[in-house]
C-alpha cells in the first residue's frame, strides 16, 4: 500500500485508544507502520530494484529487529529531551514495555496491508524468496483513505472539544476498514472462481482490483497452452470473452539467452508473476501482465537487445 495509508493506519490505532498507554505512542505507531519501507532507497537502481523491494525488510528477521531499534531510539529521544529540559510537559511517561509492543503492532500492520495487493511481498525473506499475493486491494484505495481520514478527524475533534468517548470514531473507522477488506477479499476469490468456471483450460487467474470501483475486478488469466487475456467482473459477475486473446511468447528460446548477464532482465524475471514477451523496435520487450495497462508500465518493462 501507499505510505499515506500505512501512516493513517498507525494513527488510527493510536487514536483508537493506544496512544494513552505510553508517551510517544503516536509517533511510535506511525513510524513503525512505515518502517519496513526503509528499502525504498533502492529505487535508484531502476528495474533492478524490483528484486530488492518488499524483501528482507518485510521478512521475519527485520520484523523482529526493527521494532526494537525504533523503541530504543524513541526511549533514548525521550531521555535526551528530559536531560536537556525540553521534554513537553503534556507527554505521558514513556513505558518501555508498551512502547515496544506498539512498535511491533505498527510494524506488523505494514506487511499485512502490503500483502493485500497484487504487487507481491516476500514474507519469508531471507529464509525463502517466495512471493505472496493477497489480490484484495488496489495499491492506493481511496475508500480506506476516506474511512480512516474521517474517523481520525472526528475523533480528534471530539478530543479537542472535551467530549467523552473521543476514541470511538477511530475505532469505528478501523472496524469499517476490517469489514471492507474482508468484503474485497471475498469479491476477489469469487471473481477468480467465476472465471475458472468459464473455461477449464485456464491455468492461472489473478483478480486485479481497480481504482475507485471496489466491486470490480479485472481477472487476468492464462491458459495452459500459452495464451492470456483479461475478463472484467462486477461483484463476481464476469463477462465471457473469446478465450484466445494473445500469446505470452515466453517460450521463445531467445529470452533465456538474452537475459543471461543482464541484471535488469534477471531482476524482472525474478519479480514478475505474469511475464509477457513482445517484439519491440530493437529487441524483445518483457512486460508483466498485471501492469501492462498501468500509467507506470514503463517501470515494469525490460528490453532484451540482441548482442
Amino acid at each position: 500500500m501507499d505510505n499515506l495509508t500505512h501512516s493513517l493506519i498507525g494513527a488510527a490505532l493510536g487514536q483508537a485508544g493506544l496512544k494513552r498507554k505510553t508517551g510517544l505512542a503516536m509517533p511510535a505507531l506511525i513510524i513503525a507502520a512505515n518502517l519496513p519501507d526503509i528499502d525504498a532507497g533502492c529505487v535508484v537502481y531502476g528495474i533492478e530494484s524490483l528484486a530488492m523491494r518488499r524483501g528482507i525488510t518485510h521478512g521475519p528477521l527485520a520484523l523482529a529487529i526493527l521494532p526494537l531499534l525504533l523503541a530504543a531510539g524513541l526511549w533514548c529521544f525521550d531521555r535526551w529531551q528530559s536531560g536537556r529540559g525540553k521534554r513537553p510537559e503534556g507527554r505521558l511517561p514513556v513505558r518501555f514495555g508498551w512502547l515496544v509492543a506498539l512498535c511491533y503492532l505498527g510494524t506488523f500492520s505494514h506487511p499485512l496491508f502490503d500483502w493485500f495487493n497484487t504487487y507481491g511481498i516476500r514474507l519469508l525473506e531471507p529464509f525463502s524468496s517466495r512471493w505472496f499475493y493477497g489480490d484484495t486491494l488496489f495499491i492506493v484505495d481511496i475508500w480506506i483513505l476516506i474511512a480512516l481520514g474521517v474517523g481520525l478527524w472526528r475523533s480528534r475533534r471530539r478530543e479537542r472539544e472535551g467530549k467523552p468517548q473521543s476514541a470511538v470514531p477511530a475505532q469505528i473507522a478501523l472496524a469499517v476498514v476490517v469489514a471492507y477488506v474482508g468484503a474485497n477479499m471475498a469479491i476477489s476469490r469469487a471473481s477468480v472462481a467465476a472465471v475458472r468456471a468459464l473455461d477449464p483450460q485456464i491455468d492461472m487467474a489473478v483478480a486485479s482490483p481497480v481504482p475507485f470501483a471496489f466491486w470490480r475486478r479485472e481477472v487476468l488469466w492464462r491458459s495452459d497452452d500459452g495464451y492470456y487475456g483479461t475478463i472484467p467482473c462486477d461483484f463476481a459477475q464476469c463477462q465471457r470473452y473469446p478465450r484466445v486473446i494473445r500469446k505470452t511468447d515466453m517460450a521463445d528460446p531467445r529470452i533465456a539467452e538474452l537475459s543471461k548477464g543482464d541484471p535488469a532482465a534477471q531482476a524482472f524475471l525474478f519479480w514478475s508473476r505474469m511475464p509477457v514477451a513482445e517484439m519491440g523496435p530493437k529487441g524483445i520487450l518483457l512486460k508483466d501482465q498485471r501492469f501492462m495497462d498501468s500509467p507506470a508500465r514503463s517501470n515494469f518493462t525490460v528490453e532484451l537487445k540482441p548482442r
